[in-house]
């Protein structure tokens, strides 16, 4: 495997990774300048990930599938979202967030027109609710979104070099 894997075409996003690792090895004193100057444009202009694999051969933090002994493994997913069930129909917790923010923004804008309202005797024009159905508006196309259209977390994630 690990020889189909270094003729494997590479993507973008791993030249992207290939470019953040040598840029880490730069900021470590690793890598001159002219020498990171170099593996950028190497990497950047590299078809395989077996050209990949070359650029970062000599780095330490960095061993190619094929060379490495240990079992490649499931992603390390640090979102719990990530790692719930996907047939779990509970609310994702940015979901809850956005929503409580607009909780306490209406509150507080409906709370200042209340006492605006009392201290001038009568109901002045209702203004919050130019704070909260435009943004409740795009709330509710999220929620609908997540909650009928499904999360796009599992079906659009694309796996980094790191993980191949």
């Amino acid at each position: 495997m690990a020889d189909r894997r270094e003729n494997l075409r590479a993507a973008d996003v791993d030249r992207q990774f290939v470019a953040e690792r040598l840029k880490a090895a730069l900021d470590e004193g690793r890598l001159s300048l002219g020498e990171y100057d170099d593996r950028l444009k190497d990497a950047y202009a590299a078809r395989t990930y077996g050209d990949l694999d070359g650029i970062l051969k000599d780095l330490p933090g960095f061993h190619p599938v094929g060379s490495s002994q240990l079992e490649p493994k499931e992603p390390f997913v640090d979102d719990p979202d990530e790692r719930a069930d996907p047939s779990d129909k509970s609310n994702p917790r940015w979901l809850i967030g956005i929503w409580s923010a607009w909780l306490v923004a209406v509150s507080v804008n409906v709370v200042i027109w209340a006492l605006v309202s009392v201290s001038a005797g009568e109901p002045v024009y209702f203004w919050p609710m130019w704070v909260a159905g435009p943004w409740g508006a795009v709330l509710l196309a999220s929620t609908f979104s997540v909650k009928v259209l499904g999360s796009s977390t599992e079906n659009g994630r694309q796996q980094r070099y790191r993980d191949s």
